[in-house]
This record gives structure tokens, C-alpha cells and sequence, in this order.
């Protein structure tokens, strides 16, 4: 009995980790695949980052923060600008790993564009009780 136990124990947390890992990815693709890069969705951005989002980078010693009100004007305004080609802003995207643990989870996303490897993103989010939001980002650029 008491292996019964254990084993419902953790196949009832793996189905849970695994709602909430669909729930991430689902919310990456859509705010951050989708509204960042692919379709130039300000509003999808908007609704699912966190409004203290920042992507944080290495300045010499010093972090720079770049917040998501600023990010996302800037995708809406190169949206809008008349020079913009859709067809060229085509991008690809690997989920190397998603790791979930109650309402934090960690994501490492690869970027391809024009079949180039540009960017490996970090994204960290949490569950708040409207549900998960990206809070924080850190990059490499190749």
C-alpha cells in the first residue's frame, strides 16, 4: 500500500508540472515569441510580463535594465514604421528547457533568425493569482 501511495504521490506532481509547463510555454509563445518578435504584438507583451520586467544585461561592472513599457513601445513603433518587412522578421524558436517548481519557473529559450542562432534567452517567471507573467530576462547574443 505504501508504494501505491507513493506512486500516485508523484504521478498526480508530475501532471501538475505539467499543466503548469504548458501553461509557461504557452504564455512564452504567445507574449514573448509571438508579441516580441514574430507578430509585434505590444499588447500580447504587455499581458504577459510583469510591469517590473526588465532584461538585464552587463554594463562592466554595472547592470543596465531595460524595462518592458520601453521594450514594448519600441516593438510597436518598429511595427509601425513603414520601412518594416514582415516577411524578413520570421523567427524560430527552441525551448531547450523549462523548468517549473510551484509558482516560479525558469525558461531557456534559443532564437534562430534566417537560420542563424542569435540569441539564447533566460526568462524567469512567477505565478502570481492572475496567473504566470514573465518577470526578468538575461541573454547572450551570438
Amino acid at each position: 500500500v505504501r508504494e501505491d501511495v507513493f506512486a500516485f504521490t508523484v504521478s498526480t506532481f508530475k501532471d501538475k508540472n505539467a499543466k503548469a509547463e504548458e501553461e509557461v510555454t504557452k504564455l512564452i509563445l504567445k507574449s514573448y515569441i509571438n508579441g516580441a518578435f514574430n507578430a509585434l504584438d505590444p499588447e500580447a507583451m504587455r499581458a504577459g510580463f510583469h510591469p517590473d520586467f526588465a532584461i538585464f544585461s552587463a554594463d562592466g561592472e554595472n547592470i543596465s535594465k531595460y524595462p518592458i513599457a520601453a521594450w514594448a513601445d519600441g516593438v510597436e513603433k518598429k511595427k509601425n514604421d513603414p520601412n518594416f518587412d514582415p516577411a524578413k522578421n520570421k523567427w524560430e524558436h527552441n525551448f531547450a528547457s523549462v523548468d517549473v517548481t510551484g509558482g516560479s519557473a525558469a525558461v531557456k529559450v534559443e532564437l534562430f533568425h534566417e537560420g542563424k542562432h542569435v540569441f539564447t534567452d533566460y526568462l524567469s517567471l512567477l505565478k502570481f493569482d492572475s496567473g504566470w507573467k514573465i518577470v526578468a530576462k538575461v541573454y547572450h547574443k551570438h
